[in-house]
């Protein structure tokens, strides 16, 4: 594969699982806890989004933090609470991979391995998913150009694997008042120049759960074809990013508010 100049009709939707196509017709919804603390938290949060028809639970198991003294997750009991939780609801896992040593252990439990922001560029990881058959969500760097991020796509369909998706999470800019800025334009653009589906990540690109909503429409209306949003029982008391996590009692409006704004795009929400 090399960057080539494509039609947004030329994404090739994939099956994440059987009845599950992404890049297709239907926005795909990822949502879940920033990171699992308990297997309490977890649940409640899965058993809030199924009824909106939430098909992949996400959450973080190893978390990679700015600062050594932050909560840096359960690691391997994560990752049984995640599967343990997405079996009894009928969901998929996605959940980061921090390096090549962790891959094996997050593939035993997981569904979707997720490439964060900060390994964008760790080239022996994207060499080892290339190598599996799962599908990978790859996040843009965030201070990654879209030439960057899409050259990093090559480096895992290089040994082999084309189920990618791209994750854009918003990039570091000169503002401020948010906590990161999403890149509506590299929505459009990467569905015009590359054939990867992409998922846009109000969560991480505001850094707060008032603009959530907001960015979430934007995301799908420059294009997007699934969003992945985190979600806490109690954002206060969470112990990573609760300043951008919904609260449950949002979701009634969030879900409805979205599939609105995918209904004038002609899409719906899987």
């Amino acid at each position: 594969m090399t960057l080539t100049t494509l039609t947004p009709s030329a994404t090739r939707p994939f099956d994440l699982a059987p009845g599950l196509t992404i890049g297709g017709e239907s926005i795909i919804m990822m949502a879940g806890p920033c990171a699992v603390e308990s297997y309490e938290q977890t649940r409640a949060v899965a058993a809030a989004l199924q009824p909106y028809g939430v098909r992949i639970l996400r959450g973080g198991a190893f978390k990679p933090r700015t600062s050594p003294e932050a909560f840096h997750g359960l690691g391997l009991e994560g990752l049984k609470i995640l599967r343990s939780v997405a079996d009894e609801f009928g969901m998929l896992v996605i959940t980061e991979a921090l390096g090549v040593e962790q891959l094996p252990l997050v593939m035993e439990y997981a569904d979707i391995i997720q490439i964060g922001s900060r390994n964008m560029q760790h080239y022996p990881l994207l060499w080892a998913v290339g190598e599996t058959d799962k599908p990978v969500l790859l996040k843009r760097g965030f201070m990654s150009t879209i030439k960057e991020w899409l050259l990093a796509t090559e480096h895992i369909v290089k040994y082999g694997n084309q189920r990618i998706m791209l994750c854009e999470r918003g990039i570091r800019t000169f503002e401020t008042a948010t906590r990161n800025t999403l890149d509506t334009n590299a929505i459009a653009l990467v569905k015009q120049t590359s054939p990867f589906p992409v998922i846009g990540d109000p969560s991480h690109s505001t850094g707060r759960a008032d603009l959530v909503l907001p960015a979430s429409r934007a995301a799908l209306a420059a294009g997007a074809d699934g969003l992945i949003v985190e979600v806490h029982p109690n954002p206060a008391q969470a112990l990573s990013d609760g300043d951008q996590s919904l609260p449950l009692d949002t979701l009634p409006g969030y879900f409805e508010s979205v599939r609105k704004v995918a209904g004038a795009m002609e899409r719906t929400i899987k």
